[in-house]
């Protein structure tokens, strides 16, 4: 692992008073994760519903209408306006799929239906001998299908590279909760550790797909629109001589789950930073296309602007 940042703020003590409301947090989430994958799966629908009904008028039902209606200008008002509809009800499934990726019990898992597509591209970028960046988006069901495939393929072991919970509470026990099915997770900051970890032949799950305004990222186009999008899988790609993997689900409406690896990236990376992220929004793109309704539109994407260019949240 990489040595902490200088920077890295002060976490609070576990049982500090602040962390109480987390740990009752934490505990509806692993009271949550003990009730079968079906009553999930049910009760998340539900949730969904209720939900759409309470987020319409919200600050994030405004941020998922404007992000819809920027990236697909070729449906219909009406086609944007039931797809944002769709996305909204999506949040139950999101809250009931992160409590089962993370505290639900390996038999548990065991009975969550999965197909998988592609995995000979992924037994073949591991066949170079050094490494596979894993590239996926932020669906609701990124963890949990993470998860299925850790525990379902196990080609070679699989690390994480995650943003810190503000929570000492949450980073404490979610890190031990996906270390259950990941070797290791990866601060953002720990570039050396990921290099490292690549550079061993294993593989390196992350997802680039939003704007965080810290680490390199260059503006080129995400659904035609300029965002800042991080660099990072070229800069890793680049260091560690590891190949770049497309990493798809998709939720299927009975519950299942269908999860596609894409051939590997060819002649990746180049000496052009800029064409290669380019290069990754557009596979990012067409992951995306497959279950639009799935992918977390509430997430602030173009917050970043050219200089010149106007807010648009």
């Amino acid at each position: 692992m990489g040595k902490p940042n200088a920077k890295q703020r002060k976490i609070r003590p576990l049982w500090h008073p602040l962390e109480w409301p987390a740990w009752f947090g934490l505990a509806l989430i692993w009271l949550f994760s003990r009730l079968p994958y079906r009553v999930n799966f049910w009760l998340s629908s539900g949730l969904g519903r209720l939900l759409a009904v309470a987020l319409r008028l919200s600050r994030r039902a405004r941020v998922a209408n404007i992000n819809i209606n920027l990236c697909f200008p070729a449906l219909s008002p009406a086609e944007r306006t039931r797809l944002v509809q769709r996305n909204l009800q999506n949040t139950g499934h999101l809250i009931g799929e992160f409590c089962f990726a993370w505290a639900a019990s390996a038999r548990s898992c065991s009975r969550i239906a999965v197909t998988f597509q592609g995995a000979e591209h992924l037994q073949a970028a591991l066949a170079r001998g050094k490494g596979v960046i894993l590239v996926g988006a932020h669906f609701s069901h990124l963890e949990l299908c993470g998860r299925l495939l850790a525990e379902r393929l196990k080609l070679a072991p699989i690390a994480g590279m995650y943003r810190e919970h503000r929570s000492a509470a949450f980073e404490f026990m979610v890190r031990r909760w996906r270390l259950r099915y990941a070797h290791a997770m990866f601060r953002r900051d720990e570039l050396r550790g990921c290099i490292r970890w690549l550079k061993s032949g294993n593989i390196l799950w992350y997802a680039p797909d939003q704007d965080y305004r810290r680490g390199e990222s260059v503006f080129v186009p995400f659904f035609g629109e300029p965002a800042a999008s991080l660099s990072a899988t070229h800069q890793l790609a680049r260091l560690s001589g590891a190949a770049v993997v497309g990493f798809a689900h998709q939720r299927l409406s009975d519950g299942s789950f269908n999860i596609t690896l894409e051939p590997m990236l060819s002649d990746f990376p180049s000496a052009d930073v800029i064409a290669d992220t380019a290069r990754v929004n557009i596979l990012l793109e067409a992951i995306i296309r497959r279950a639009p309704a799935q992918y977390l539109w509430l997430h602030k994407r173009f917050k970043s602007r050219l200089p010149g260019a106007k807010p648009i949240y």
